[in-house]
């Protein structure tokens, strides 16, 4: 195949069992199971080990991949005192890639992946796999304290995942409400075939390079306001808009300039987002537990969408993951800069599910390019030029 298309748009890249998108009917699952009857059924523990070995596990097997990662949630004092001495200004995705990426400094595990049956060795992989997604979190609420000068709190085994976060980016025993919130916003966000950050994963974990440095690649490319930093954006455009009565105007003047309008559009889907449907969903819930008053932001969001629909729907373009994510976390209390690193904790899940299903078949990756530059020609010295 010699067609350049910009983005290997709609070029397989791989084979892959683990999720699945229907665009045309907004239908996502991971492996088999639809994104919302885990979202209203399962927890992040449950959804991670289902994307990493297939299969819905027993309670037993549910109960002791819990207790490894609450186990593995401590990081030593080294990544500590090197988060320190990181510029407090960083963002937390700058800060959380160097961190995992020298994850692979302080704990076994790092070396060079030579073996060509390292696919075959799923001790290693789980472990490993425990260790990074158990760790994420733990990070990402360190940066909170630490960027402000404070200790962080320390993690509790007691909680659940989504729990352990909550109390260490607060210091309080979590919200039930808000805890389950995150726990299904960490479903929501776990898996979702090939974009941008997974295929990073491949590309990474094909050179056979450690899964600290592969995770940390997929961060890089997460960080990027096309991919997860959009929700980031969303809401710095609804507080620039001010008022639901601003949102036909800027809408328009947006689209006239064809600028973009964050959170709208998707490439896989045709319709709206089932992630966007669940988050706005539980918006709404989280307002109405706090007594119904509506958080301006969303009631923004939900103009800005009506005159999207009625501007762009014919174009299959609609409210995606991104839309409702961020508006959702700034209502729970989580600053608009860790928005991006929560995407994170939660997409660890799934790229190292493909960080496995790669290293059972791999194959390094050597794309081709089509050649744009001039034909070859003599070298001219430099005092003739």
């Amino acid at each position: 195949m010699s067609e350049y298309l910009p983005g290997l748009a709609g070029v397989p890249a791989t084979k892959s069992n683990i999720s699945d998108i229907d665009g045309e009917r907004g239908i996502l699952t991971y492996r088999g199971y639809t994104l919302e009857e885990l979202a209203e059924n399962s927890s992040f523990e449950e959804t991670a080990l289902l994307l990493l070995d297939g299969e819905l596990p027993s309670a037993e097997e549910l109960a002791e991949f819990d207790r490894q990662l609450r186990a593995n949630r401590t990081v030593k004092f080294h990544i500590l005192d090197m988060m320190k001495n990181l510029p407090a200004t960083g963002h937390p995705m700058d800060m959380l890639q160097t961190a995992v990426a020298s994850l692979g400094m302080f704990y076994p595990g790092n070396e060079a992946l030579t073996s060509e049956k390292l696919g075959d060795d799923l001790n290693y992989i789980h472990n490993m796999t425990v260790k990074i997604i158990a760790r994420m979190g733990t990070l990402v609420a360190m940066w909170q304290h630490v960027r402000n000068g404070y200790e962080p709190n320390p993690v509790r085994q007691d909680l659940t995942y989504a729990e352990n976060f909550l109390y260490m980016l607060t210091g309080e025993d979590p919200d039930p409400l808000l805890a389950h919130i995150l726990d299904v916003c960490l479903i929501l966000h776990a898996e979702h075939t090939i974009n941008a950050s997974t295929f990073s994963v491949l590309v990474t974990g094909s050179t056979l390079a450690t899964p600290y440095s592969v995770i940390a690649a997929a961060i890089g490319t997460l960080s990027g306001p096309l991919h997860g930093g959009a929700n980031e954006r969303v809401v710095n455009m609804l507080e620039e808009i001010g008022d639901p009565k601003n949102a036909e105007k800027y809408v328009d003047q947006r689209l006239a300039k064809k600028q973009v309008i964050w959170g709208m559009g998707h490439r896989e889907y045709k319709t709206k987002d089932p992630r966007a449907k669940i988050l706005q969903k539980l918006t709404a819930r989280l307002i109405e537990a706090r007594g119904g008053d509506v958080n301006p932001l969303f009631e923004t969001a939900q103009a800005v969408e009506k005159v999207c629909e009625d501007r762009l729907a014919h174009k299959g373009v609609y409210a995606n993951v991104d839309f409702y994510s961020g508006i959702l976390y700034k209502e729970m209390g989580i600053p608009v800069d860790q928005f991006t690193s929560i995407f994170a904790i939660a997409r660890s899940a799934g790229w190292l599910a493909h960080w496995r299903e790669q290293l059972s078949d791999n194959r390094i990756f050597r794309p081709t390019q089509v050649y744009t530059g001039p034909a070859p020609r003599p070298y001219v010295p430099l005092d003739q030029r």
